[in-house]
Parts: C-alpha cells; sequence; structure tokens
C-alpha cells in the first residue's frame, strides 16, 4: 500500500513540475525543433544575397543576375524595397551554410517568402543545387506564373520556333532544332543551368529545318556539334535546368527535370 501511495505521489509531483515549467519547455521545444531566427538586414548586395548581423546570407531556392548581367539593379532594388532595414526570419534548409560559408535561408517578412517573390517578379530563377526540397515546387510554380505574365526575367523571345528536341542530362547533351521558315543566326544566345554555368553561341547560323547539337566536353566542333569546354558537367543529377535566351536576353525556352 506505501509503496502505490508513493508512486501515486511521485506522479502527481512530475505533474505539477510539468505544469509550473510548461513556458519554459514549450519555449525550449520551440527554439529545438524551430530551424528559423529572427534578424535585421542591414545591406543588400544584389538579388539574392544579404548582409545580417554582419554575416552574409544566400537566399536559398533562386539565383538572380550577378553584376553587368541583364536586370542585375533591377532585382537589387526590387529586393531592398522589400527587406532592407526590415527585420525578416530566416528559415534553414538542409545546409545552413554553403562553400564560400555564406549562411543559406528563406527570407520572410511576416508569412511571405521573399525568396518567392522574387521568383514570382522575374528577378531570379528558381536554383535547387542540393536538390528538390518541401519547397521546390512552389518554386517552379511561381516561374510557371512569371512566365504567363512575361514579366522581366520570364519575358519570352520573339524566337519561339527554336525548340528543344533532345534533353540528355545523363550525357550532358541537347539538341535544338529550327522549325522556323527562315534562318538564325545564334551569335551571343545563351544556354544556362539554374546557377551560373553558360555557353554563349558565337556566330553560328541555324538553318531553317536543321538541329545543333551541344555536348559537355573536348571536341572538334563542327555543323552539326558544338561543345561545351570548360566543365565536367552542366546539369545536376539531383535536379536542374535548362533555359535558352536570345542575343536580347528573351527567354527561348526552358526545361526542368
Amino acid at each position: 500500500m506505501n509503496k502505490r501511495k508513493n508512486i501515486l505521489v511521485l506522479i502527481f509531483l512530475l505533474i505539477l513540475l510539468f505544469v509550473l515549467n510548461y513556458n519554459f519547455l514549450d519555449g525550449a521545444l520551440i527554439k529545438f525543433f524551430d530551424e528559423s531566427e529572427t534578424v535585421s538586414v542591414e545591406r543588400v548586395v544584389d538579388g539574392d544575397t544579404v548582409i545580417v548581423e554582419g554575416e552574409s546570407v544566400r537566399l536559398l531556392g533562386i539565383n538572380s543576375p550577378e553584376r553587368g548581367e541583364r536586370y542585375y539593379s533591377e532585382a537589387k532594388k526590387y529586393l531592398e524595397n522589400l527587406v532592407l532595414n526590415q527585420t525578416v526570419r530566416l528559415e534553414y534548409g538542409k545546409d545552413k551554410l554553403d562553400k564560400y560559408q555564406r549562411i543559406l535561408a528563406y527570407l520572410y517578412v511576416g508569412r511571405k517568402n521573399i525568396n518567392l517573390e522574387l521568383v514570382e517578379e522575374g528577378f531570379a530563377n528558381y536554383y535547387f543545387p542540393s536538390g528538390k526540397d518541401k519547397y521546390y515546387d512552389d518554386f517552379v510554380l511561381a516561374w510557371k506564373n512569371c512566365i504567363k505574365e512575361n514579366k522581366n526575367l520570364c519575358e519570352k523571345s520573339v524566337n519561339v520556333c527554336v525548340v528543344l528536341k533532345e534533353f540528355d542530362y545523363k550525357n550532358q547533351r541537347v539538341v535544338f532544332e529550327n522549325v522556323c521558315d527562315f534562318d538564325l543566326n545564334l551569335k551571343d544566345w545563351e544556354i544556362k543551368d539554374e546557377g551560373r554555368k553558360n555557353f554563349v553561341f558565337e556566330n553560328f547560323v541555324l538553318v531553317s529545318g536543321e538541329k545543333i547539337e551541344i555536348k559537355v566536353g573536348e571536341g572538334v566542333d563542327n555543323s552539326e556539334t558544338l561543345f561545351w569546354e570548360g566543365e565536367t558537367y552542366v546539369w545536376t543529377s539531383s535536379g536542374d535546368t535548362l533555359f535558352l535566351r536570345d542575343e536580347g536576353g528573351g527567354l527561348v525556352l526552358w526545361e526542368g527535370f
């Protein structure tokens, strides 16, 4: 009987201790499970990088234009208007730092995902170099909506009669066909992945009805195949996208996997 009584007293004391310390325990659990923190944005470096409390933060899920590229200034200015001198919440992904030791995070002002908004407004394309996360589908949808709105980086080229015939990302090769009823000079047209890798065509004419193959690696260019030199790979096996733009930056086509 005494043993049972002691057990009941112990259970009562544990319940009392839990009630008295509920707020502390609740806060500790939230902090433990919530991979985020609130900070103030001191400076905007460009369209996908900010400085918070002396630390560089690279925005997850996006890639915006580099200095000298089309829409660089506009993307930076747009991000400044959203977050400069504002209190934001950083939500981390599976990797907290990139290879440059920058913090990787989604930025939120209230409930608004700033990274996502940059894609929706055409100031960045979606970018998931470490593989698709729980927000991937949202970012692809945002890009598709941007295409429909024909905004900024999503602005369509008039040369939409160049089509993608093959996208063999496993073997790092692509094939385009000119289905226009006229020849096209592809000089300064650009192929890109989601990140910074790019291939710029020199003075090359794609004859109406003909195809051109681009292969990553070393080789001798000819009338049917061009080689993307200086890279061992372009598209990552965890998922990536091909973007083809004309000489003015207009989006000819894009294809993801």
